[in-house]
């Protein structure tokens, strides 16, 4: 099966190994993406809310580029280091998103 790299300056460059999505048949996979400014490739800040958003950025500029946008993406996973920030990571994602929501 052919596959696609994809890519774009609107997102932070791979750092590693890694794409920041690939295309196999009519499927795209997207890497995860973080807090980062694209331009600078440092944390945009220490807020919690400022690096989700930014995180959200990074991802739909992605699928932007793969042709995509926030309504054909299925699934996300999102991993948090401190459960009591899930009330803000889901009302941050509802600014990005709206019903019906990826599965999470």
């Amino acid at each position: 099966m052919k596959k696609d790299i994809i890519y774009t300056t609107g997102a932070p460059a791979p750092g590693g190994a890694l794409s920041q999505a690939v295309k196999a048949g009519e499927t795209i996979y997207l890497a995860g993406q973080v807090g980062f400014d694209p331009h600078t490739m440092q944390v945009v800040s220490t807020d919690f809310d400022e690096q989700a958003r930014q995180a959200f950025k990074n991802l739909l500029s992605v699928a932007e580029a793969a042709g995509g946008s926030d309504r054909d993406i299925v699934k996300l996973n999102a991993y948090l280091t401190d459960v009591n920030m899930f009330p803000r990571f889901n009302a941050i994602m509802s600014e990005y998103f709206s019903p019906p929501y990826p599965a999470r």
